[in-house]
């Protein structure tokens, strides 16, 4: 018997309707789904097989020291003990195994861990490997018929990285999670990405609170032609420093009345199309039109398993030669929502795609491969599939073209600036229009022309501080930094958020993430700092590369941390100190309405959460908190009562996902029960 093994059972149904021709019959292998046809079976995996542990004598926080994990033995522990069994039952059964895993390094550990199990049992199986981009009855079957080995190389170099982040981050947030006397929920987490992704956010927020505003002024005129037609101009200075001086000016422009047009040039600028997705491009562009990465990743994977665009997790920026862009082109044609644009590109004698600077050999850019309609799809994954077929078809279209225009018109001897923007040609814009600009048209000038002042205003402005990092902007600092992978760097992130390290989009540090950077900056600046990590992540490379040995990283990597907990131990109570006063400023709400002290968030001896004042006992002002999720506070204050802050919640939803309530006031809500208890009452 053939087994073919995929990362998914939705995947391993697609996949054995593709090669059977709609033949495959549902069976079973032990309790595991599986699809029949002929000698072969497809079955699905649920993603890994096992993860890594330590032995269950790790587990008391409270009586293993911290730094003993960093040597501890690592355990795998079986995920799904029927998957196990019916992989068991594979290697009795099968004659030949073919590994049909996402082909990444995720995916080529996935499918060695189901051939770990099977070869326990058969050693001497004959195993091979399909690798694909999209989930296409072309692709599967391509795949399936140039089948080739199993990279363990790369596999390798997934399970390297794996066993090192457990390492990191069970030893380190032991340690400050210990130090600060925070466990349970309310730990400290602590990682070999996470950590030097936290410290981004949180230098940016101090070079925010670092920042002065500077007052400028602005000269903003509205000028009308001899036909009556209006436009408006500023000063060439553009920002004045000094008040007097922008007035001086002012009324000397006031004066005059009567301007006249002193210098106008046009140009044609070319505005050229965007180079083809790969996922950090992808998750940014996303970004623009609402989604957060984690949940662009989530609906681009939920695309990619129905078959209608390619594997979503790519470093490539440039379409292979082997890409087929006519034949995509010609299934778009048949697309009420696409097929117009893709005739007129079909009609262009050859087709010049744009590239990046990226080009890899494991998958293709992100792009369409099938077509579909918007009431075969919900609402969001609409959205995305639409973003890949049109940023597809921009890549295959011309430049847009657009008529600059420069205005200068002098008054008494100052000059006002007036710009202009045209499109001329839409080009790439006519299918792709989330960076579309606004046009300023101008009304048809010439040198010498008069034009009077029909008013002037002097504007008050003044600097701003730096923009905070989008997530978005975050995993393209990531990016160039080194931190993480094209797959991880969206899950660091969310994982941010559901620590309760980071709140809002823009993302903006809680004092829980100050308290963790500040001691670790001060104590164990490595882990702070994207260096180390880089490096980890350059050795990984090599193992996939075949250039080093995983053990060798792994022991690495041990040695480099055994380098950070030499200086945390030798600053232990410095680090507690200054967590667990940390903790404190965490947990603070406001200032109490009645008395005027810190109103802070805590739990009773009775497992019941309140917010109490500081002032207890003379103070008994309280209020009421939901019984469960995690409580953050946040920079926003009340409305109706500024001096404390809105509250969110943050509770697990579905599989590992948090999901964040917007809890409010807590004073507000008590009110409002408290009303609504009373007409209860009186009803």
């Amino acid at each position: 018997m053939h087994y073919i093994i995929t990362e998914k059972g939705t995947t391993a149904r697609r996949i054995a309707a593709i090669l059977s021709g709609g033949k495959a019959k549902k069976t079973k292998v032990g309790k595991i789904d599986a699809y029949e046809f002929d000698d072969k079976v497809v079955i699905g995996l649920s993603g890994h097989v096992f993860r890594l542990d330590f032995p269950q004598s790790y587990n008391d926080w409270s009586k293993i020291d911290p730094s003993d994990l960093i040597d501890a033995q690592i355990i795998e522990v079986a995920l799904k003990k029927d998957l196990v069994k019916a992989l068991e039952k594979i290697a009795r059964d099968a004659d030949i195994v073919t590994i049909a895993t996402d082909y990444d390094r995720e995916g080529e550990l996935i499918g060695v861990e189901a051939l770990n199990v099977i070869k326990r049992v058969n050693p001497s199986i004959k195993v091979d490997r399909m690798r694909y981009s999209a989930i296409t009855e072309q692709a599967i079957k391509e795949s399936f018929a140039a089948r080739t080995d199993v990279d363990y190389n790369l596999a390798a170099s997934a399970k390297a990285r794996e066993m090192i982040d457990l390492i990191w981050g069970a030893a380190l947030t032991r340690f400050v999670s210990l130090a600060a006397n925070r466990l349970g929920n309310g730990f400290f987490s602590v990682g070999r990405v996470q950590s030097p992704t936290l410290a981004l956010l949180v230098d940016k927020e101090k070079e925010i609170g670092r920042f002065i505003p500077r007052k400028y002024w602005e000269l903003h005129a509205k000028l009308r032609t001899e036909s009556g037609e209006t436009f408006t101009a500023v000063h060439e200075r553009g920002k004045f420093w000094h008040l007097e001086e922008a007035e001086a000016i002012k009324k000397k422009i006031e004066s005059a009345r009567e301007g006249t047009v002193s210098d106008l040039k046009k140009r044609l600028r070319r505005d050229n199309p965007p180079t083809p997705f790969d996922t950090t491009s992808f998750i940014r562009a996303a970004s623009s039109i609402g989604f957060t990465p984690r949940r662009a990743m989530n609906i681009a994977e939920s695309l990619y398993l129905q078959g209608l665009i390619s594997y979503h997790r790519t470093d490539n920026t440039t379409y292979p030669e082997t890409l087929d862009l006519r034949a995509l082109l010609g299934q778009l044609k048949t697309s009420p929502d696409f097929g117009e644009y893709a005739a007129m590109l079909l009609k262009k004698k050859q087709l010049k795609p744009t590239a990046g600077k990226k080009q890899t050999r494991d998958h293709p850019p992100i792009h369409p491969v099938a077509v579909t309609t918007e009431d075969k799809l919900d609402k969001d994954e609409w959205k995305i599939y639409e973003l890949v077929v049109r940023r597809f078809m921009a890549t295959l279209s011309d430049a847009a073209k657009w008529e600059d225009t420069g205005v200068k018109v002098e008054f008494g001897g100052e000059l006002l600036e007036a710009k202009g923007h045209e499109l001329k040609q839409p080009g790439f814009l006519a299918i792709y229009p989330y960076q579309k600009k606004e046009e300023t048209k101008l009304p048809v000038l010439k040198v010498q022309d008069k034009v009077w002042l029909d008013d002037l205003e002097l504007l008050e402005k003044e600097t701003k501080p730096p923009n905070r990092l989008s997530q978005a902007g975050l995993i393209k600092k990531m990016e160039e930094l080194g931190l993480g992978t094209k797959s991880t760097r969206h899950e660091i992130i969310g994982k941010l958020y559901e620590r309760a390290y980071v709140q809002g989009n823009p993302s903006r540090p809680t004092e829980k993430a100050f308290a963790v950077i500040d001691t670790l900056e001060k104590y164990a600046a490595m882990m702070t700092k994207p260096d180390m990590t880089r490096a980890l992540e350059q050795e990984m490379d090599w193992i996939s590369e075949g250039r080093r040995k995983k053990e060798e990283v792994v022991e690495d990597s041990r040695a480099m941390l055994r380098a950070v907990f030499q200086e945390m131990e030798e600053n232990r109570d410095e680090i507690s100190k200054s967590l667990k006063e940390a903790v404190k400023a965490d947990k603070i709400v406001g200032t109490c309405p009645e008395c005027g002290a810190n109103l802070f968030w805590a739990t009773s001896k009775r497992r019941k959460r309140f917010i109490g004042c500081s002032g207890y006992p003379e103070c008994t002002f309280s209020l009421p908190l939901p019984p469960s999720g995690r409580v953050i506070v946040t920079s926003d204050r009340c409305e109706k009562h500024p001096t404390i802050f809105k509250l969110k919640i943050l509770s697990k939803g579905r599989g590992k996902s948090s999901r964040a309530w917007d809890f409010g006031c807590p004073y507000c809500n008590y009110l409002e029960w408290k009303e609504k208890s009373k007409d209860d009452k009186n009803n």
